[in-house]
């Protein structure tokens, strides 16, 4: 197989099992060629040049953009986008595919910075005449990312789709080819104009879910359905045997003109709150220049009433205090509880149902756009990308809590 070590010493192989293994040549005693196979040549629609595409795919790096590195047994981004399609050659049925390497990072590695550069690039991708765009991203951080995009792009003329792997392309139960192909025939196809991020739905390979990007969590490390629409249900279900788009939901944002402006102000603390926390870092977070604080309260929104102090001394100072909730399913409600009451007096803001990390992002983003603290008060209240759910149905919960 072609390597993907550094080291031209060793030479990678495929198994029957379809897994790879790196050999050093220096423990290799003799070859024998028992047949001889010739690559047919095939025409290819895809091109980082090609500019009269449907879909663009706009690479940024990840477990989908990544292969074995046999040094290791680790995994790492180098893949260009042009061989992520090969590992899913079906989806040029779907349609004319362009696609362009923006950068090559591990999600971890995203910064606010590189999420105006992704925006920018999506916003380039439609007005070459794109109907979606796919963004291939690291799993870990893809929910800070979608929501970024989400408020950068408040109006869109076709669907974006945030797509990730939670095992790499070149591993025989990867789930890249099935999600990225998925993917891609929604950004086509999908009638909605918002971004959404497409992630295997079962651990096989029966569908793959299409969550709207402010409302979902990565919710476990290693399974291939990590990832689950929290407060809300998906925005669509994609049916990978009858490669189909089935939705879930007519509660989505309608096409409609471009409209791009991604703008962060990064200087935002994520404060989980824990007992025994000591409350001088809300003083340390106020004194260092912080403008935000979101914090993950326990319950229905609450801190030690220690904090009450510490948190009107921040909004005193002119720093923004949202709370949101550590249970992540249900929302905040800081009028049940005397503690709750003494923090909604300090001048913390409740933030309803929105999740943790997507409250970061838009207080990032709402700081960048808006210079008076109740300009942003209000904006961090509205539902802006579908942020905020007024409504929470019985089916929003996990059916694994009722037994089922």
């Amino acid at each position: 197989m072609p390597s993907y070590s550094n080291d031209d010493r060793i030479v990678v192989i495929k198994l029957n099992n379809g897994y790879n293994i790196g050999i050093s040549i220096d423990n290799i005693s003799g070859i024998e060629l028992i047949e001889h196979f010739q690559l047919k040549e095939t025409e290819t629609k895809t091109s980082d040049h090609f500019k009269k595409s449907e879909v663009k795919i706009i690479s940024t790096g990840g477990t989908i953009a990544s292969k074995i590195e046999y040094e290791t047994g680790a995994v790492r981004p180098a893949l260009s986008t042009e061989e992520i399609i090969e590992f899913e050659p079906e989806i040029r049925e779907i349609g004319e595919i362009s696609s362009e390497v923006l950068m090559a990072i591990l999600s971890e590695n995203m910064k606010p910075e590189y999420w105006e550069r992704v925006a920018d690039a999506i916003a380039r991708a439609f007005n070459e005449g794109n109907a979606g765009v796919v963004v291939a991203h690291g799993t870990d951080t893809m929910t800070f990312t979608a929501a970024a995009l989400a408020f950068s792009l408040p109006s869109l003329p076709g669907p974006v789709a945030l797509v990730g792997s939670q095992r790499s392309s070149d591993r025989p139960s990867s789930d890249a080819p099935i999600n990225l192909y998925a993917a891609v025939y929604t950004a086509k196809h999908a009638p909605f104009g918002e971004v959404v991020i497409a992630m295997h739905g079962t651990t096989s390979d029966d569908y793959v879910l299409i969550h709207r990007g402010v409302k979902v969590r990565k919710m476990h490390t290693s399974r291939r359905d990590a990832f689950q629409t929290i407060n809300g249900l998906p925005l669509a279900k994609f049916l990978w045997i009858e490669k189909k788009l089935k939705l879930l939901s007519s509660d989505y944002k309608r096409k409609g003109e471009l409209k791009v402006d991604a703008k962060f102000d990064p200087r935002v603390f994520l404060l989980k709150f824990y007992p025994g926390m000591p409350v001088d870092i809300v003083y340390w977070l106020t004194d260092r220049g912080f403008k935000g604080i979101i914090v993950e309260g326990t319950g229905l929104g609450h801190t030690a009433s220690e904090f009450a102090e510490a948190f009107k001394y921040a909004t005193e100072k002119g720093v923004f205090v949202g709370m949101t909730s550590q249970c992540l399913f249900g929302r905040v409600n800081m009028n049940v509880y005397t503690t709750g009451r003494q923090l909604l007096r300090a001048g913390v803001v409740p933030l309803e149902d929105m999740l943790p990390e997507v409250a970061v992002v838009k207080l990032m983003w709402g700081l960048a756009h808006h210079k008076t603290m109740e300009e942003l008060k209000s904006f961090m209240i509205t539902n802006v990308a579908g942020e905020i759910n007024a409504r929470h149905l019985e089916e929003y919960f996990p059916r694994w809590h009722h037994g089922t």
